[in-house]
């Protein structure tokens, strides 16, 4: 079997573990000591959490604009169909307007075509299903 040689993350493994400081023994050579070591794995562990909801908050946003963006091409639709069923309703108003001249000045006359006319094609409708 071959053993391999002690590498300087291995060395500074067991001084952590031992309580000694790193290279050379003590913190004035440049080790770290456990509480050193601790609040770097932390930091380490913030900054990759802190990615993490970063990158969270940029999917939020994303979806934010995006609901806002159809929520805006939402009310110009409902707008359109507002204005169009305003229109609708102008021109069925001008429809029955006409239609109260016509009788107005045609009497009853007008009036008995009319009646005459909706029964036929009730007739004709009533033929066609059955």
């Amino acid at each position: 079997m071959r053993q391999r040689p002690p590498r300087s993350n291995d060395d500074m493994y067991n001084n952590l573990e031992s309580g000694r400081g790193g290279r050379g023994g003590g913190n004035r050579n440049g080790g770290m000591s456990s509480h050193e070591a601790n609040a770097s794995i932390m930091e380490s562990q913030n900054n990759d959490l802190i990615s993490e909801l970063s990158d969270q908050v940029a999917r939020l946003k994303g979806l934010t604009i995006d609901i806002g963006n159809e929520v805006q091409e939402q009310n110009n639709l409902l707008d359109g169909m507002g204005d169009s069923f305003g229109n609708v309703g102008d021109m069925l108003a001008g429809s029955l307007q006409r239609m109260g001249i016509m009788l107005e000045r045609g009497g009853a006359k007008h009036m008995c075509y009319l009646v005459a006319f909706v029964v036929f094609v009730m007739v004709f409708l009533y033929w066609l299903v059955r």
